[in-house]
């Protein structure tokens, strides 16, 4: 049952996270709320990490993810801190853009490292997306910017589990 979940929530939890950082960029969400949710995440993020080391480890691809993991822990924990001492929101931003960046390489290339047959094309349009998106919000449009990254990163997500 545990392995189940493992291997499948994450279709669920990238569209979320990606829902709930575009509420709390139009502001629906109380800090603290927000805040919760990043201690959240940095707890399914630990617990991912630890029930599936072993796992991670038979494929570069999933040796990969877990980087993203892992990587993406700290940046949850930073994120998290930033929130908590109401830190310059710059160091908030870098949060975000941090999680748009890092599953676009990882996307980027599992695109390149799994053959055509396994729909690598979907996850280089993932990481494609994720990127631009990564872009846009540097160039101030948030709100286009997390919709493509959700879009990138939820096609990713949703290839992975249904072909694996």
């Amino acid at each position: 049952m545990l392995r189940r979940l493992r291997e499948t929530g994450p279709v669920l939890l990238v569209p979320l996270a990606w829902t709930f950082a575009t509420a709390a960029h139009l502001e629906l969400l109380a800090t603290r709320t927000v805040l919760i949710g990043h201690v959240v995440m940095a707890a399914l993020l630990f617990a991912f990490a630890a029930l599936s080391w072993q796992d991670m480890q038979a494929h570069p691809v999933l040796r990969a993810w877990l980087a993203v993991i892992v990587v993406g822990f700290g940046v949850t924990l930073v994120g998290a801190y930033a929130l908590a001492t109401g830190s310059d929101p710059t160091l908030t931003g870098g949060t975000v853009l941090g999680w748009m960046l890092i599953p676009a390489l990882a996307l980027l290339y599992t695109g390149q490292v799994l053959p055509r047959e396994e729909r690598a094309w979907a996850y280089t349009v993932g990481g494609a997306l994720s990127g631009l998106g990564a872009v846009v919000f540097l160039f101030g449009r948030p709100l286009v910017a997390l919709a493509l990254v959700g879009v990138g990163q939820t096609l990713g997500i949703l290839v992975a589990v249904v072909k694996y």
